[in-house]
């Protein structure tokens, strides 16, 4: 493990959080088995890294009976209720836009609910991200999302926003934006 991960870990530690570093996809699935194995009741905030990495495909196979997955939901009003059971579940699943080396997490969210979920409710907070979320300090964590995250978010959504067409945060101001609400966490 290079020295800028350690350092991150080691932050992510004096704030309180507790991270794990895994080298394949089968060391991430078995520290999540172990990390949720007598949960009732599982949630996840929506997440390219949860997809890409197959920890969604992990929670609807071996999972299905307790994993609520939004995307599931027949209409608005059953997925806004799935989203609302994250507040009471025992494991929420996210991802993190960008993890600074000072061990902060920063996040932007459209409705909010991924990143009150990662406040306040769930017994327990699964971040799954790669070492591509690290970042120097919140200066570059907010580069990340303005120029990296958010403008892909708005394609893959097809959110007609300025920062789908330019590739970049402009700061705009659309009622289809997804950067609504901005949360550090840290202690």
């Amino acid at each position: 493990m290079d020295e800028r991960i350690q350092r991150t870990m080691d932050n992510l530690r004096l704030n309180r959080m507790k991270p794990y570093f895994v080298e394949n996809r089968e060391e991430l699935y078995d520290v999540i088995r172990g990390l949720i194995k007598e949960d009732k009741l599982i949630t996840a905030g929506g997440s390219m890294s949860l997809k890409d990495s197959g920890v969604t495909e992990l929670l609807m196979n071996e999972f299905g009976e307790v994993y609520l997955d939004r995307s599931k939901g027949k209409d608005k009003e059953e997925v806004d209720e799935i989203m609302r059971k994250a507040f009471v579940s025992d494991t929420f699943f996210a991802s993190s836009n960008a993890i600074t080396e000072n061990g902060e997490l920063y996040n932007v969210d459209g409705n909010g609910n991924r990143v009150s979920a990662m406040i306040y409710g769930p017994k327990q907070v699964i971040i799954v991200a790669g070492v591509n979320k690290i970042v120097k300090d919140l200066a570059e964590a907010k580069e990340r999302v303005e120029k990296t995250a958010a403008p892909k978010n708005t394609v893959r959504l097809s959110c007609d926003t300025p920062c789908a067409k330019t590739g970049e945060c402009m700061h705009c101001h659309s009622p289809a934006r997804i950067c609504c609400s901005y949360v550090t966490l840290a202690h």
